[in-house]
Parts: structure tokens; C-alpha cells; sequence
């Protein structure tokens, strides 16, 4: 008999049955019991919970997870990792497209920039399309962009409207990349105007005409178009930095805003422009077209350079200026104009041919002024090898 008064013999021997997972066979009931009723769990029989509720249901996260008790692998070994998908292609390709969406985008809004007038026309006894690529490429006097600040500064004047200051034939093709110059005063039949000097075609109807009347007089059929005033011109040459040139002699037109010393140097786009427009040589306009040429060959140089095509804080601003600056046909686009750059560089590599329409003499009209005419046979052998795309001849070839 023990302390309580029950005899020995009748307390019992058996210990309680385990049940799964160690727990004894009465635990095992309450847990059951608890799957099927719910019922509060008693806190005692595992433990109070300093932090936790005392009511709560102690197998809640067992009935949110289906039953499932044990969440390791397989027996008693560690919990099975998911293996998490690999990021890096996606990484990869976005890191490839973003740069591309950017130059796409900004390919369009360069495009949208550029000024565009319809200029190349269709019209009864039109020169039929010739071999090759030719461009008309024009500067002309216009102010637009300047102030009178910057007119008095460029000694540009206060003329308004545009007349043209320059006008280059540029062709390529299979038979190389050729530059010639066309002076203002070329006397030329022009459609509806009887004959005159060629910069008068664009006084009478623009560009539309300057073209016809190239066309007309040349047999070239010219298949895009491009101009730039004078403000334009200053803005493309500052954006660069300036453009090197080898002046031969010592030039000193204060009508141009220019004194310049012979030898090789920087010229600024105000320096520039004044180069482009003196006439204070012994040989007036047919000097100032090789000077043109010079330029023109030169600033294209400098443009696709890698020191400004790999520089943004000279590609960006170049970009602008020339996409804002030049004049183009309706039909023509950016990528257009990046040929025709291209093209020039390559002549003022030493690659083509640079040269001025043959001349044969001068002469004066009523209502015209001095002009200068072209060496009619030899002009013909010049254009003539434009318009099958072959090398021109040495012979034709200016000095």
C-alpha cells in the first residue's frame, strides 16, 4: 500500500503505448481528436509559448499546409532547396537592347530634325536617271539663326532671304568620287529666264529651278540635295572645334571679317565662313571655289573623325547643329546625308577627283553683269563621264 492508501497490487504496471514520432498513445488520441474537432490545445501538454497564445491551435500551420508535417527530403535528411532559374540571359538581353532602342530612337528624332522642302521635281524633258550617286550641294547666303549681333560680328550683312554662295556637284559611283565646283557667275540658259548667271536660277524659283537648270545645262541627273546658310555653317564648325586648313598666302578682306597668315592652322566657324566667302584674289570667284572645295573636303574630314564621332561633347552638338542646318529634298533622310559626308571625306582624303566645270572665257550682258563661260567641249568629255560613271579624264581636269 503506498502514501495514498491503494494497495501495490493494484496500480498499474504498463507504461503508455508510444505513438508516432515518440509521442505516447494518449497524445496521439488528442492529436486526432484535434484534426476532427477542433478544439484549444492545451498549452501544458507541449509547453507554454512565453511570446505566443496561449489558445492558439498548436497544428493551425499543419491544417494551412495540407497535413504536412514534415518539410524535409527524403527519411531524416536536410529540406530539399529549390534551385532558383538563372537571370542572366535576361540581364544580357536587356543590356543589348537598351543601347539599341536609344539609337533608334535617336536615329528618328535626328531624321525629324532636318529642314525638307520639295526640290526634286519631275518636269517635261527631265534628264532620266544616270548611273551613280549626284548630289547638288549648295550654301547659300541666308541669315536665319544669326542675330544682328552676329551679322555685324561675320560681317554677313543684313540682306534677308537666300541666295546661293556656293554650288558643288558631288557624285560617286562605280567610276570613284568626284567634287566640282560650279561658279555662281557660270552664264547658263535658264528655263523660262533666258540665260543668265547660275546663282539667277535660284533667285528667280529657288531651289526647284538651281536644279533644273543644273540639270539642263550639265545632262547629270541629280538625285539628292542639301543646303546650309551661313549660321548653319558658323554652328557645324564650332560644334567640332574648329577645322584645319593650310592657307597658302596671306589674306586680308575686311569685307569677309577675315585677316588670316599663311601656314597651317585652326580656323573657327567666323574664320570659316569668312574663308569660304572672300573674293580678294587676283582670280576673284574661280580662287573662292577652290577654297570651297578645300573646306568643305576639310570639315567633312574633321566630322567623321573618331575624336568627334567617339567624343558625345562633339557628336551631340554636331549632330544637332547640321540635322537643324541643312536643307534636304523632301525624299532625303539622315542616313542619306551621313553618305554624302562620307563620300566628301573621301575626296579630301586624296581618293577622287576635285575639280571646277571647265572654263573658257568671260563676258559682260545688259542686265547680267560679268560673267564667266564654260569650255563647251571640254565640259561635255567632264559631264559626260559623270553621267556613264566613269574616271574622269585627266584633261578636263581644272589645275
Amino acid at each position: 500500500m503506498d502514501a495514498a492508501g491503494t494497495p501495490s497490487c493494484l496500480r498499474s504496471t504498463a507504461r503508455p503505448t508510444p505513438g508516432p514520432r515518440g509521442r505516447t498513445h494518449k497524445e496521439g488520441e488528442r492529436v486526432a481528436r484535434s484534426r476532427h474537432d477542433p478544439v484549444p490545445a492545451d498549452p501544458n501538454a507541449y509547453g507554454r509559448d512565453p511570446y505566443g497564445d496561449p489558445y492558439a491551435d498548436p497544428y493551425a500551420g499543419d491544417q494551412l499546409a495540407g497535413g504536412r508535417i514534415d518539410q524535409g527530403g527524403f527519411g531524416d535528411g536536410p529540406p530539399v532547396r529549390r534551385r532558383r532559374r538563372r537571370r542572366w540571359p535576361a540581364i544580357l538581353l536587356a543590356v543589348l537592347l537598351v543601347p539599341l532602342l536609344l539609337l533608334v530612337a535617336g536615329y528618328f528624332y535626328l531624321d525629324s530634325r532636318l529642314k525638307r522642302e520639295t526640290v526634286l521635281t519631275d518636269y517635261a524633258g527631265r534628264v532620266a536617271d544616270t548611273p551613280g550617286t549626284n548630289w547638288l550641294v549648295v550654301g547659300s547666303d541666308s541669315r536665319a539663326g544669326l542675330s544682328k549681333a552676329d551679322q555685324r560680328r561675320l560681317k554677313t550683312g543684313f540682306t534677308a532671304g537666300r541666295r546661293t554662295d556656293s554650288m558643288m556637284l558631288l557624285h560617286y559611283g562605280s567610276g570613284g568620287t568626284s567634287l566640282i565646283s560650279l561658279p555662281r557667275d557660270s552664264y547658263v540658259p535658264i528655263p523660262g529666264h533666258g540665260s543668265n548667271k547660275l546663282n539667277a536660277a535660284f533667285a528667280f524659283g529657288g531651289p526647284k529651278l538651281l536644279v533644273q537648270t543644273v540639270e539642263k545645262s550639265t545632262g547629270v541627273h541629280i538625285d539628292h540635295y542639301a543646303e546650309i546658310g551661313f549660321g548653319g555653317f558658323v554652328g557645324v564648325v564650332d560644334a567640332i572645334g574648329g577645322v584645319d586648313i593650310c592657307v597658302k598666302e596671306r589674306i586680308n578682306d575686311p569685307k569677309a571679317g577675315l585677316k588670316l597668315q599663311p601656314g597651317c592652322q585652326t580656323l573657327n566657324g567666323g574664320e570659316a565662313l569668312g574663308y569660304v566667302r572672300t573674293r580678294a584674289f587676283a582670280r576673284a570667284d574661280l580662287e573662292r571655289v577652290e577654297h570651297q572645295r578645300q573646306f568643305f573636303g576639310a570639315l567633312m574630314k574633321k566630322s567623321t573623325s573618331p575624336g568627334v564621332m567617339l567624343n558625345p561633347f562633339r557628336a551631340i552638338p554636331l549632330a544637332l547643329n547640321a540635322t537643324e542646318n541643312f536643307l534636304v529634298d523632301d525624299g532625303d533622310h539622315l542616313y542619306d546625308l551621313v553618305r554624302m559626308m562620307w563620300a566628301m571625306k573621301g575626296v579630301s582624303g586624296g581618293d577622287g577627283v576635285t575639280t571646277t566645270v571647265p572654263i573658257g572665257g568671260g563676258g559682260s550682258a545688259a542686265g547680267v553683269g560679268s560673267y564667266i563661260s564654260w569650255d563647251k567641249a571640254r565640259a561635255a568629255t567632264l559631264f559626260e563621264a559623270l553621267k556613264q560613271d566613269q574616271k574622269i579624264p585627266p584633261s578636263v581636269i581644272t589645275k
